[in-house]
């Protein structure tokens, strides 16, 4: 779905990617990233953002934590980082993009809670539980901190996805906070949940969650009993597009990821602000059955759709004619995706080495893809910034190191 919005919003990217890897300059099996879109597209949501009040922490591990990605967001303004897990926070420090928040969506292990307090000194620290904020405050109090605890809450009815599960109780939250208060090394400072917003494929708009309208309890809770300027997190399915009903529906916090880099779902069904700025590469091997089998590794696609006929552009020379497109079978989820299978008949058939370009929703870090940064694409003078793995580190491409 998303290789059409590629194709349509920005096609010197995807035919530079091609150009790149014949040349020799990207390896296959790689989350190619337009850095200068990723900039433009920061710029606009922090823009709004700023507009409309909110804070903005940005996550990174949809395109692996890369350093260049991580570098484009702060020169488009936004200056914290969500973590969705320790190798994450570690990943965007390194990078110098610092740690807004810190434990949601996994919480800090506890024998890594030391370093998180005195190293990474995350503004916000997510606990899901008392003995989780107590290791929390604890590390903090011994790095000579007061640390700032956001109370994951949850109640019946709300949404998660499975295994995401975990929280406070919403309707205990004026307890909740008052016990964090009394944490040497901590204090109360907000609330989250996760997701606020969900795609609805059936209406093809993003809709609230009950967990906005549990956060929002909360908050009126809180306020009631004289809490006044609490942290209201509300991640999911962010692009500046949403920030105002984020806003008015009381949020102070927001975490955009697939937004910056143009691939929320609502993105594929309609023209957002933000342009597309990731894709995904690879290259035919061999061929077996009358299918073109190209290298996989990264093809985990984001199930935020139903399952839809898959295509990628494939060819020898860059281009995003449609005479490029082939359909192509990916494995099952619970397969290793070692290959994918492109249609391969006709006069123009997929040949050895060619390059294949897929636009799909991914999640590198969860695959073992590399990352490659871009820049210069809008230019017409596109380069290689950067190779890195799915934890931000630089990574010596057997093809870049010659004979």
């Amino acid at each position: 779905m998303f290789l059409d919005l590629l194709i349509r919003r920005n096609p010197a990217f995807a035919e530079a990617a091609m150009a790149l890897h014949q040349q020799g300059a990207i390896p296959a099996n790689a989350y190619v990233l337009d850095l200068d879109a990723v900039e433009r597209n920061a710029r606009l949501i922090q823009t709004e953002a700023d507009r409309l009040g909110l804070t903005v922490f940005a996550m990174t591990k949809q395109v692996g934590r890369h350093s260049g990605f991580c570098e484009a967001v702060m020169a488009g303004g936004i200056t914290r980082s969500v973590a969705v897990d320790m190798a994450c926070a570690m990943a965007c420090d390194r990078a110098g993009l610092k740690t807004g928040h810190l434990g949601h969506l996994v919480q800090v292990p506890a024998r890594e809670a030391s370093y998180a307090a005195t190293h990474l000194r995350p503004d916000y620290w997510t606990v899901f539980s008392d003995a989780k904020a107590g290791e929390a405050a604890a590390a903090a109090h011994a790095a000579g901190r007061n640390q700032a605890l956001m109370a994951r809450i949850q109640t019946e009815g709300d949404t998660f996805y499975r295994g995401h599960e975990g929280g406070f109780a919403a309707g205990e939250i004026t307890a909740v906070a008052d016990r964090l208060d009394t944490l040497d090394g901590g204090h109360f400072a907000g609330i989250t949940t996760f997701p606020a917003l969900l795609f609805d494929p059936e209406t093809r708009r993003v809709r609230p969650t009950p967990n906005l309208a549990t956060l929002n309890r909360a908050a009126e809770a809180l306020a009631a009993a004289g809490r006044h300027g609490i942290a209201v997190n509300a991640p999911g399915t962010t692009s500046a597009t949403v920030l105002s009903a984020l806003a008015e529906a009381g949020a102070t916090q927001v975490e955009p990821g697939n937004g910056l880099h143009g691939t929320t779902p609502l993105h594929a069904v309609e023209d957002l602000p933000e342009d597309p700025a990731v894709l995904y590469l690879s290259e035919v091997s061999h061929h077996h059955g009358g299918k073109a089998y190209c290298f996989g590794g990264g093809l985990y696609i984001d199930p935020v759709f139903p399952r839809y006929q898959v295509q990628a552009l494939v060819g020898a020379t860059p281009t995003t004619q449609r005479h490029a497109l082939r359909d192509v079978e990916i494995p099952d989820y619970s397969a290793i995706d070692y290959y994918a299978m492109i249609e391969a008949t006709g006069p123009e058939a997929p040949k050895t080495g060619d390059t294949v370009v897929f636009g799909f929703r991914g999640q590198a870090f969860v695959t073992r893809a590399l990352v490659v940064g871009l820049r210069g694409v809008a230019s017409g003078a596109p380069r290689v910034t950067s190779i890195e793995n799915g934890f931000g580190d630089p990574v010596h491409w057997a093809g870049g190191l010659g004979a």
